[in-house]
């Protein structure tokens, strides 16, 4: 389709022109993100950049703060129960990630996270329940949706704690 023949171009005029009668479209408030929203997404960003930089306990502090304000926020308790489930912090792990599974049962990370800190506890039964489901419909889709690079890594760690009980 030529330049000009966009809707709301006469044909023969010029882009300058035509712009300068532009419209604005406004954009739907549901498809604006709200001010709690940003936050949140800087202050999960904010973490994993100071976590990325070897300060895991600023990265910490900064999505307990967010989480002090959204309690409810399943990415905000998924995201903490990475950084704990990195930091060694198997029991905390659990607790958040556990937390975010109430929220959005099939939450794919808050799964792997859980099914990573249990078996790093020892749990070797129960990391192989969640593990299994992460493998399976919804929480699967939900993973690969997010962070597909961590699917290999869950049929291996599966694959290993199979083992240990055979």
């Amino acid at each position: 389709m030529p330049l000009n023949s966009f809707p709301g171009r006469r044909a023969g005029k010029s882009a300058s022109s035509a712009s300068s009668r532009a419209v604005p479209v406004p954009v739907p408030a549901a498809l604006e993100p709200t001010d709690a929203e940003l936050l949140l997404h800087r202050a999960r960003n904010a973490a994993y950049t100071e976590a990325s930089q070897g300060h895991l306990g600023r990265g910490l502090m900064l999505l307990q703060d967010a989480l002090d304000q959204e309690p409810m926020s399943h990415d905000l308790l998924s995201d903490m129960a990475a950084l704990l489930l990195s930091a060694g912090q198997y029991d905390r792990a659990v607790s958040y990630a556990q937390r975010a599974l109430q929220h959005i049962s099939h939450h794919g990370p808050s799964l792997y996270t859980l099914g990573f800190a249990l078996a790093a506890q020892g749990q070797i039964v129960p990391a192989i329940e969640v593990l299994t489901r992460l493998t399976r419909g919804g929480p699967s889709e939900s993973l690969m949706a997010e962070a597909p690079m961590l699917m290999p890594l869950v049929e291996t760690e599966l694959e290993r704690l199979k083992r240990l009980v055979d």
